[in-house]
């Protein structure tokens, strides 16, 4: 008999909110948190617009000691240390360095490139020939794992740590190897979740691809377009997303808070064959993985209520929706709503995924759908496909019973995840 899996934590630090209440607040009233960004029209970037979560020196001393902040300098792992602890402490947990090791508990937290400025900083000074003023924790701050190395040792954790690593799939991924884990009986809980760093070093080379709006450098809130006639590229974000998955067993006896129940999910790539290539997906594949997903949930097509879609507000957007069209068998008036987060946020890499999973995750427990923004003008091809009111322009408040939740990214691979209400 296999373990239901059910999240009694989340955590979120996001462009348009720090803090669930404060994220569940701007993703209701649609609230972007996109800014021009001085530092990247000096540096002459094309796009010069972002999202970076706003965070006080003060509101750091929350999460690390002072002694962890001398010398720190790895916005994603803060990012990630910051929506851990605070799905941790949601699901009932608490924080203590001296607390007993938990075998029970485990993570599987990602990112794409860590500690990149701590990075920048150090080979300065090492092609200053001053490799002894590297300070000692330059390694844990750059290293792939260094923010699953923070949260195990700040949070005690005995089971798995590691760190997963799949582009923009990342965060759907982690969730998906923390399920398993639980699912098979080998922990009771894992914090999952994914970070990312924020600035020039990570956002240059999508720049150079010119993959991102260079459009809205005097209008940043209008600058996130997907599903848009008029989107013209992606917006780079940052940020974490955290959740405490965790046995309904182990839930039920602690009384502890359920938010949903997670289905199950899929995993795959397109192999960069058959259209799929580095940067874009193997249609085949991306259909494979929502079928799979479907089937490994144990639902039917027909059951979805609503997609938080990838959705980068790139030229892919309406083949993303023809192929959740023909994945589910779906269309027009019959196909589920549909959001992109990404509208209020940007694209934040490697955290997309769990940014964009708690916010699913907290419309199935508050029972509404979020709003695209700036998508007034549906692209044509798209509306083509499905009605316009499946794209919802303002919060929705409507039963929701199940959703899902997917992930496309660099090198063709893919994610799909089917979240339920717990009742």
């Amino acid at each position: 008999m296999k373990n239901r899996v059910v999240i009694t934590g989340l955590g979120v630090v996001a462009p348009n909110g720090v803090g669930i209440d404060a994220f569940s607040k701007a993703i209701k009233k649609g609230e972007s948190g996109i800014r021009f960004h001085q530092q990247l029209s000096d540096l002459n970037f094309s796009c010069c617009i972002g999202g970076i979560p706003k965070i006080s020196e003060e509101k750091k001393l929350d999460y690390l000691t002072p002694l962890q902040l001398r010398g720190f300098n790895s916005s994603g792992i803060l990012y990630g240390c910051m929506a851990g602890i605070d799905a941790w402490k949601d699901a009932g947990f608490t924080v203590d360095s001296d607390s007993e090791l938990d075998f029970d508990s485990g993570t599987v937290f990602g990112t794409g490139t860590s500690g990149v400025e701590k990075f920048r900083e150090a080979i300065y000074k090492l092609d200053e020939n001053q490799v002894k003023r590297l300070g000692s924790t330059v390694v844990v701050q750059t290293m792939a794992s260094g923010i699953s190395a923070f949260l195990g040792g700040i949070l005690g954790l005995g089971n798995q740590v590691t760190t997963n690593s799949s582009a923009c799939t990342t965060g759907t991924e982690a969730i998906l190897m923390g399920y398993d884990r639980i699912k098979n009986g080998q922990a009771k809980r894992m914090l999952v979740g994914s970070c990312s760093d924020d600035g020039p070093y990570i956002w240059g080379g999508f720049d150079a691809m010119r993959v991102m709006t260079y459009k809205h450098n005097d209008s940043p809130i209008e600058g996130s377009r997907p599903m848009s006639a008029t989107a013209s590229g992606f917006v780079p974000g940052a940020g974490a997303g955290a959740l405490v998955l965790e046995s309904l067993e182990s839930a039920l006896d602690r009384n502890a808070t359920i938010y949903a129940e997670v289905l199950g999910g899929h995993i795959n790539s397109g192999g960069q064959r058959q259209g799929g290539t580095m940067t874009a997906p193997n249609a085949e594949a991306v259909q494979r993985c929502i079928k799979e997903a479907i089937l490994n949930a144990n639902i039917s097509a027909n059951e979805i209520d609503t997609i938080n879609g990838h959705l980068t507000a790139t030229s892919k957007d309406s083949l993303e929706i023809e192929n959740w069209t023909k994945a589910l068998h779906r269309k027009g008036d019959d196909f589920p709503y549909i959001n992109s987060l990404k509208s209020m946020v940007g694209h934040c890499l490697a955290a997309a995924g769990s940014i964009e999973s708690v916010a699913t995750v907290l419309q199935l427990k508050e029972q509404f759908v979020f709003p695209n923004i700036n998508c007034e003008d549906v692209h044509d091809e798209i509306s083509a496909l499905i009605s316009e009111e499946k794209i919802v322009k303002q919060v929705l408040h409507t039963e929701l019973n199940i959703a899902a939740k997917a992930s496309f990214g660099f090198g063709d691979v893919n994610g799909c995840i089917i979240f339920k209400r717990y009742n």
